[in-house]
């Protein structure tokens, strides 16, 4: 890999938005340029600045429909245990289906690239959404309901890991990710919130919860479809991100990615990070109903109240984010969050309940995507799709895992565990982004290199 040119000194307020090293002018100007992007078609010809808020509004309805994926399990858990008879560890197999379409995802995304460009990731992701939501709806055996799943989880990767790399690199990354993973979040808090309506007056037929996400998947495939159906791969390959050697083999992509420890470091860090907004989300209802004995509303309540925190969170935060910087900001947000796991855990009122659980998830918000705009700073734009699917499906690992975890432990001891849990999480999350503090773009690159790098170290 080619070295860079030598740099200036950041300077001590830097701002996330900004490049993590310091530079020349004219390093910056080409740092900010179309060919160091991901690619975007208006960058090489396309119609203009519409088409690109187009398809950002039809990317942040697709993170809206992930959002109400991912929080249905929390809230349909307790019933599903309760329709198919089901043990805390044989439900908790929902946990670990995801990764393994999210996984597949991982592998899958940029061949498809390569192969359909950004409308086929348009296609099929949604067609997958589809597809687990109409078997859902139709109330099959358990085991087909667990392939369903897996199938839906092969579209969340591929929407995923292909939005946040797209939007990663395009300018004003950090607040395009705030609004991006924003979405995500209100989707988040709303399941919980209607779905527990419709749950309470149905008696509980979790399966009608599906009606509405077919509905919302077959909105998420017209309006992908439309705002990409120009983005094939012949706009894809055309791109300059792509005029690198080997930058078009997905292989070579995939072994590049792993050679470098800023992948590893992230990858363990958003394993942690998903698992404990999935243990958050897959658990704190059946919590709020067995251990504190509240009603199936009100325990969907905390659900939505953590999800609406992370919403307000991603787009709030951006400020002080900026302000502080990401390496700063998350290690304060981290900080935080386990004095509001240790009030929830002390004091069983309700209202205090979803105020604490509102209040971790606002400190959560930016986590997820301080850590991906992190990501693409030390690693070449070529690499940039290959990378965030990676550490986004490693970060779907832990989202099964400690989940799982949780519904193990509990088969033995019950369910009070919980907040303890969240506490080890924390902890864990906050040790892996100290260890990312000492990472540095001079030392990557200088690696790949194969000598001394001219980068002065990242502050």
């Amino acid at each position: 890999m080619a070295r860079h040119s030598a740099a200036d000194p950041t300077p001590i307020n830097a701002t996330e938005a900004e490049p993590l090293l310091g530079t020349s002018f004219e390093e910056d100007s080409r740092l900010n340029s179309s060919s160091n992007r991901i690619p975007d078609s208006d960058d090489i010809g396309g119609p203009g600045q519409e088409k690109i808020a187009f398809r950002m509004a039809a990317a942040a309805w697709s993170f809206v429909v992930l959002g109400l994926f991912v929080s249905t399990i929390g809230v349909t858990i307790p019933h599903i245990q309760e329709d198919y008879r089901l043990t805390d560890i044989h439900v908790s197999a929902i946990f670990l289906v995801g990764p393994v379409g999210y996984c597949l995802a991982s592998s899958l995304s940029n061949r498809v690239h390569l192969r359909f460009g950004q409308r086929g990731i348009a296609v099929l992701g949604p067609a997958c959404h589809l597809l687990y939501a109409v078997t859902g709806a139709l109330h099959p055996p358990f085991p087909v309901f667990l392939l369903a799943t897996g199938v839906g989880s092969l579209g969340v990767g591929l929407l995923d890991g292909s939005w946040c790399a797209w939007v990663a690199g395009l300018e004003s990354a950090n607040t395009l990710s705030g609004i991006l993973h924003g979405s995500f979040s209100v989707g988040a808090a709303i399941c919980p919130y209607l779905a527990g309506i419709m749950l309470s007056a149905n008696e509980g037929l979790w399966y009608q919860w599906f009606y509405v996400l077919s509905i919302a998947s077959a909105l998420e495939l017209l309006i992908l479809c439309l705002a990409f159906r120009h983005e094939d791969s012949k706009r894809y390959h055309s791109s300059k991100c792509y005029s690198a050697p080997g930058a078009s083999n997905d292989k070579i992509n995939q072994r590049e990615v792993l050679k470098y420890s800023a992948t590893w470091v992230y990858a363990a860090y958003l394993l942690a990070d998903v698992g404990t907004e999935s243990t958050v989300s897959g658990w704190v209802v059946a919590f709020m109903l067995r251990v504190r004995n509240n009603s199936t509303y009100a325990s969907s309540i905390c659900s939505s109240g953590f999800w609406a925190g992370m919403a307000v969170g991603r787009v709030a935060l951006g400020v002080v984010t900026d302000k502080l910087g990401a390496r700063r900001a998350v290690v304060l947000y981290l900080a935080l969050a386990p004095v509001f796991v240790i009030l929830f855990m002390l004091v069983r009122v309700l209202w205090v309940s979803v105020l604490s659980m509102s209040l971790i998830g606002f400190l959560m918000g930016p986590l997820f995507p301080s850590c991906i705009v992190q990501l693409v700073h030390f690693l070449p734009k070529e690499l940039h799709i290959s990378a965030v699917s990676f550490v986004a499906s490693i970060g779907q690992i832990g989202g099964a895992i400690l989940p799982y975890l949780l519904g193990a432990i509990t088969q033995v001891i019950g369910l009070w565990v919980f907040p303890y849990m969240l506490l080890a999480q924390f902890s864990a999350m906050l040790l892996l982004w100290i260890l990312s503090l000492r990472l540095s773009r001079n030392d990557e690159v200088g690696e790949q290199a194969g000598g001394e790098s001219d980068h002065p170290e990242q502050d």
